[in-house]
């Protein structure tokens, strides 16, 4: 079998020994004849599949018993919607601060709820960098303070949470999740599509603060999209099963590996390395502000577009494959979430000296 070098940026590449766990269990889960994917979402099997991913997570996080775990469906974007629904109204205000797409879209969604305060924006810069927390215009009491942790098109990403006041902070953390430590004390929300660095689409993770959830006083919110039908572990409607499945192996393998202090040293060490090889001279550009770099998302330039596309077309021929930044900026894009190795990074800078020795 041969697997590629893979950089996608989501759905993003698992590790391996996940998928060869998945594969074994795939026919036959635990000699009950039958797939996981086949289970009732009430049997036995799965009901504790689900309360291990929890457990996982509660451990990884070190929530204790402060917060609530729910698995939905909809990815972050129907929770741009779902937190202003559940903790928006017309007489409040929510603070939003705009370093990029995902960013722009949730305050779009929130903007049909209640007041909204743009308190800094790097539009003017092509959203090039996040702000220092002196930028911050926030609101005198604002209801949250929303910020996207890691913006994985422009390769941007807060080293630490952002300041708010003493406001609960809520977070899309879609494509830093499990990356790093986080203070979660300082978090109303904190939520995740999983197809970064948690598994795979189909399952998005939502953190509440107990004390924060306490605090909704909205009626007529659609049963399903109330934070409430699903706290306690409630199993409202049938859940993404098998993408619950596969993050409960991943939340096993983060544990294996040491925990988010493991990963953030070795994501920083990718992240070092391939930023040197960015920086080495002046054949390839970042994107983004040197204080502003991603860890998860590298974003860089060459000279030409044409040497893009030959940059791209000779990376497939060697298995880095990928690489292409998003349509809206193009460019390059290194995806280097928990699951892409040291040595799939390396080879990525080989190539990019050979590539400079031979075009620039």
């Amino acid at each position: 079998m041969n697997r590629v070098h893979n950089f996608s940026a989501g759905p993003a590449a698992l590790p391996t020994e996940v998928l060869e766990k998945a594969q074994s269990e795939f026919l036959n889960y635990k000699n009950s004849g039958a797939s996981i994917m086949e289970m009732s979402h009430r049997g036995k099997e799965y009901v504790e599949v689900d309360s291990q991913a929890r457990e996982r997570l509660i451990r990884i996080l070190g929530l204790g018993n402060d917060f609530e775990v729910l698995f939905l469906q909809g990815g972050a974007s129907t929770q741009f919607m779902q937190v202003p629904l559940n903790f928006l109204n017309k007489t409040q205000t929510a603070d939003y601060i705009n370093t990029g797409t995902w960013s722009t879209k949730a305050i779009k969604e929130a903007k049909l709820f209640g007041n909204v305060n743009e308190v800094f924006t790097s539009a003017v810069s092509n959203f090039s960098r996040v702000p220092e927390d002196v930028e911050l215009k926030l609101s005198e009491n604002p209801r949250y303070v929303h910020y996207t942790s890691n913006n994985t098109i422009f390769g941007t990403q807060f080293a630490v949470e952002p300041g708010s006041n003493g406001a609960p902070l809520v977070c899309d953390a879609s494509s830093d999740f499990l990356s790093k430590p986080i203070d979660v004390s300082r978090h109303g929300i904190i939520y995740a599509g999983a197809q970064k660095n948690l598994g795979p689409a189909g399952v998005t993770v939502v953190i509440i603060r107990k004390d924060f959830l306490y605090t909704m006083d909205k009626e007529n919110i659609p049963t399903i999209q109330n934070y409430n039908t699903h706290a306690g572990a409630a199993m409202f409607n049938t859940p993404p099963t098998f993408p619950v499945y596969m993050v409960n192996l991943v939340l096993e393998w983060v544990e294996s590996k040491g925990g988010l202090k493991y990963f953030e040293k070795v994501n920083t060490q990718k992240a070092e390395l391939l930023y040197g090889e960015i920086d080495a001279d002046g054949f390839y550009t970042g994107t983004a502000e040197r204080a502003s770099r991603s860890k998860m998302n590298v974003t860089f330039r060459l000279p030409t577009e044409e040497l893009e596309a030959k940059f791209l077309k000779e990376a497939a021929e060697v298995q880095l494959v990928a690489l292409k930044g998003h349509r809206s900026v193009g460019g390059i894009r290194a995806s280097i979430y928990n699951a892409c190795t040291l040595e799939t990074v390396s080879v990525l800078t080989s190539f990019m000296k050979d590539f400079r020795s031979k075009n620039g």
